[in-house]
């Protein structure tokens, strides 16, 4: 058994960003036993009570829940920072490119040692993740995953047409390929697999229905694909798919949308597809850096909450600028301050849920991780900034906990962390 000591910041209660309320426990004690918080209270009061446990002392600093990122790409992690592009050009110069050279296992496995470091560094603890358009790689990204102990739920990316050649499929290899990675990785205690065509613009209805029968036969599976993130590329979807209602429509006629499906993006949504997001419990990621290097556009916040539809952050590595999840949720903030009137004011309550619950119920582990309380798994980030950093100036003289959770948002990097848990296991510092 192992008390952790420190002041810890968690959203418990909170299910739709706006008018969160923030947790906030100072000189507590956290008991964790076998992974899994079995006590929560006051320091003295634990350590009296339990005497013979083992002590990690965090007060010098916060703790958070571990930060769980709905959609970033494993193979981008080299292509992060090629700026000035739209979607479809950026695709075609910077990211597809780099994604074709992951046919080669050893290219592979030294990006997947790169994606999950740069993961575990910026204090994600649990992720969804877009793999690669080969096995071979997405079967080395799962072992690094399962080496180092992160919560990942990932797949074979398909395609059937309008990329270069080495990155499509046919529907049939489709299957067989995802099943077999299924087979191997779905339902071990820390991973699981998501059925991922890369868009409906390089998916015809031949694949999607190839990808309707994936999840029928891989019980429990998840979704993810991209929707209605740049202009263009939804005006190109409408061309090619002229008997679908809209972009969301494109998927949902195949039995893909569904409350254990994450859609990313979603910029330029319409009130029916919000509709039916809501209507069949799915989920959105928001991805503020890649929205803005892109110029995609300035996320609805507000209308997506309006319709009920779920919301929580993703960075989208590699048009995304980094891993860090506090940078996503700081960007968050920005884009609703110019969206002005139409825009959804957040506080930093509001961006710690967005980090860390809103993703755990995102992605159906609100009972297992998202908050610190009793009966969850031990996630943590603990933020603990070197004395004398802007941070730790800032932290030092916060007038709130509101306050220090907004300087976090505000300042901190992954260079701010001081250790990374997982399930009770520390995966970094």
């Amino acid at each position: 058994m192992t008390l952790f000591l420190g002041t810890f910041l968690d959203t418990p209660d909170a299910n739709a960003p706006s008018g969160v309320r923030l947790r906030s426990d100072t000189d507590t004690a956290l008991r964790v036993a076998d992974g899994v918080i079995t006590a929560r209270g006051p320091a003295a009061d634990l350590r009296a009570a339990h005497p013979g446990d083992e002590v990690v002392d965090l007060r010098d600093g916060l703790v958070l829940p571990g930060l769980v990122d709905t959609h970033v790409h494993f193979p981008q992690v080299r292509a992060i920072g090629a700026l000035g592009m739209p979607l479809l050009e950026w695709l075609d110069r910077c990211a597809l490119p780099e994604e074709t050279r992951l046919a080669s296992a050893d290219y592979a496995r030294a990006v997947a040692a790169e994606f999950v470091g740069g993961l575990v560094g910026a204090g994600t603890t649990t992720a969804l993740v877009f793999g690669s358009h080969f096995a071979s790689a997405v079967d080395v990204l799962f072992e690094e995953v399962d080496r180092v102990g992160l919560r990942v739920t990932s797949g074979l990316v398909v395609s059937d047409r309008s990329l270069p050649e080495p990155l499509l499929s046919t529907p049939d290899r489709t299957y067989d390929e995802s099943v077999a990675l299924a087979r191997r990785w779905h339902g071990r205690e820390r991973t699981r697999y998501a059925v991922t065509p890369r868009f409906s613009y390089s998916a015809s209805d031949d694949l999607l229905d190839a990808c309707a029968a994936v999840m029928k036969d891989v019980a429990g599976s998840w979704f993810t694909s991209h929707v209605n993130e740049n202009q263009a590329e939804v005006a190109e979807v409408a061309q090619l798919f002229e008997e679908a209602e809209d972009y969301v429509d494109t998927y949902d006629r195949h039995g893909l949308v569904g409350p254990r499906s994450v859609l990313a993006h979603n910029v330029h949504a319409t009130d029916r597809e919000l509709s039916l997001l809501a209507s069949q419990g799915a989920s959105v990621a928001h991805c503020p850096t890649s929205n803005a290097a892109l110029g995609s556009g300035l996320f609805p916040l507000r209308s997506h909450t309006e319709h009920g539809v779920r919301v929580a952050l993703g960075s989208d590595v590699g048009a995304g600028t980094g891993f860090s999840l506090f940078k996503e949720g700081l960007q968050a903030y920005f884009m609703q301050q110019l969206l002005g009137p139409a825009g959804l004011p957040l506080a930093s309550p509001d961006l710690l849920f967005l980090a860390t619950r809103a993703g755990a119920l995102a992605l159906g582990l609100g009972d297992e991780v998202g908050d610190l309380s009793v009966g969850r798994q031990f996630d943590a980030v603990w933020v603990r900034p070197p004395v004398g950093d802007p941070l730790d100036v800032g932290l030092r003289h916060a007038s709130c906990a509101e306050d220090a959770l907004a300087k976090v948002f505000a300042l901190a990097t992954p260079g701010h962390l001081g250790g990374v848990w997982v399930g009770g296991d520390r995966v970094r510092g």
